[in-house]
């Protein structure tokens, strides 16, 4: 029989070895987390911590965490997460500075494992590196999301708000569910051409918003152990639910880009992305896979950030009476009630449009941020960034920002007018994210919530329903729509009359 060495050793070597190892993680771990360039400049400060595994950051709400280091450390501070720094900015010159002005520095995307290379295996452009890929990919996006082409989708997405308020007069309690259908049915056509009726509830909405929430967790610091040790994701039996996940959204995706192929070889369809891309991506070097994704990248992604952009300006509306007051006064004065408003009175109502930046910026819709990595030092003051380090814009804290938004926690839409009444042009926020990945949907999605908040503040008066709980942080909490947010709708224009002017509303067809 084969025999075993003897692998016992002595007590004082055991004791030794155990020193040896404990000085080599205790040194690197200090290597990692006091490394700078050769610039000799330090890293941003860091909160302390004694735990091995780095800075605590709890499950719910993590960006308070952060907000409140920020707050104690200054703009920029370093976090260590495993073997990892985390550099963090909150607050907006910062972030200016850094990921706008820098943006070339900061286009890549960390290594993440769980969410980039196990949930999507490097297909979603969310989490696609900087590169080829991510420049092919950008480049087909451009044709159906650049301004001008966003400008083509207006009667669509005046078609769809109609049918937002008619839902909302048959069936007020549901109205996150009504968002999310219009968003829905407003993404389908534009990226599939499905001209069908669509709602929340069906199959294919309901699977591309399972996707976007399980996406939500996994990214969330610390839900998976791989992102800090990475060789965990050649172990078979390890997140099986990751891998369980990504069969799940492929067959998703691809069966949607099947149907539109399908349908091109048996019918004259309209256009969409879908078709555009199956025509055209030779032009952009895409695999069939890619061409899946990408158009899935529109399907998801974007009904959920417009439904709850959509859903958070209606909160606000409902938890301050007396702004929203202002904005009726302004919609009464522009347009009265004898006509529905259109996308033709947008220049004649600034008082709207801060409405809508103050509500996106009083409840961010990616409160933490998402990650970015540098690919060059990147010096900002006295400190250096260096090469390889993941940067996440805090949207939380930098919509805090004492200096750019003074009293941050107050609702204050007259912060985004200037003393002529009329919309600033030197004041900002990052509801979209920084620099080059950018949300490349923003025009599209900002066209959408504006149609949709304007029409139902004309045609509706919002408030609070006393009788149930309400939570002014739960779009940053809650996937929709389970989102503790119970509003009362009032018409402004007797019934009949906003139903009858709603079917003859334009694109009503």
């Amino acid at each position: 029989m084969l025999q075993l060495p003897d692998l016992r050793i002595s007590d004082s070597t055991s004791l030794t070895l155990d020193v040896v190892a404990c000085v080599g993680v205790i040194g690197t771990i200090i290597w990692v987390y006091l490394r700078s360039s050769d610039s000799r400049l330090p890293l941003p400060p860091s909160p302390p911590t004694w735990r091995l595994r780095g800075h605590f950051l709890p499950p719910r709400d993590p960006f308070l965490t952060v907000a409140r280091w920020i707050d104690e450390y200054g703009p920029l501070i370093t976090i260590r997460l495993g073997m990892q720094n985390i550099v963090i900015i909150g607050r907006h010159k910062a972030a200016m500075d850094i990921m706008e002005k820098q943006g070339r520095m900061l286009a890549d995307r960390p290594r993440l494992v769980a969410a980039g290379e196990i949930l999507s295996r490097g297909l979603s452009l969310g989490f696609c590196h900087a590169g080829d890929r991510l420049r092919r990919l950008r480049r087909a996006l451009h044709t159906h999301l650049q301004p001008k082409s966003a400008d083509a989708y207006e009667p669509l997405q005046i078609s769809q708000a109609r049918t937002l308020i008619l839902n909302i007069l048959d069936d007020p309690s549901n109205f996150q569910n009504h968002a999310i259908t219009y968003a829905a049915s407003t993404i389908l056509e534009i990226a599939y051409g499905k001209t069908s009726p669509t709602s929340a509830t069906d199959p294919e909405v309901r699977e591309a918003r399972h996707i976007m929430s399980r996406f939500r967790t996994v990214l969330r610091p610390g839900a998976y152990w791989v992102d800090s040790i990475p060789w965990l994701k050649y172990l078979p039996w390890y997140a099986l639910d990751l891998k369980d996940e990504y069969k799940r959204s492929t067959r998703l995706y691809t069966d949607q880009l099947n149907r539109v192929k399908l349908q091109m070889r048996n019918e004259d369809i309209g256009p969409s992305f879908s078709k555009y891309i199956l025509e055209n991506g030779h032009l952009y070097n895409l695999t069939e896979m890619e061409m899946a994704y990408l158009s899935g990248a529109f399907f998801g992604a974007g009904t959920e950030t417009t439904a709850t952009a959509i859903c958070t300006v209606l909160m606000a509306a409902a938890h301050f009476p007396e702004e929203q007051a202002k904005i009726q006064a302004e919609l009464d004065a522009v347009i009265g009630r004898e006509r529905a408003p259109t996308f033709a009175d947008k220049p004649s109502l600034p008082r709207l449009e801060a409405f809508i930046s103050e509500g996106l910026r009083w409840r961010p819709l990616s409160p933490f941020g998402v990650p970015h990595r540098t690919t060059e030092d990147v010096i900002w003051e006295n400190y250096c960034i260096p090469a390889g380090t993941t940067v996440i814009g805090n949207h939380w804290a930098i919509s805090r920002d004492p200096e750019v938004y003074p009293e941050p926690e107050a609702f204050k839409p007259q912060r985004w007018i200037d003393d002529q009444g009329r919309l600033r042009d030197d004041l900002t926020f990052f509801v979209y994210g920084f620099g080059r990945r950018v949300c490349p949907g923003q025009h599209v999605a900002n066209r959408s919530v504006f149609i949709n908040s304007l029409l139902i503040l004309w045609a509706f008066q919002l408030s609070l329903d006393p009788t149930k709980p309400q939570d002014d942080m739960g779009f940053a909490r809650t996937f929709m729509p389970n989102v503790p947010c119970a509003i009362e709708f009032q018409a402004r224009v007797p019934e009949v009359k906003l139903r009858r002017m709603m079917q003859n509303y334009p694109g009503a067809g």
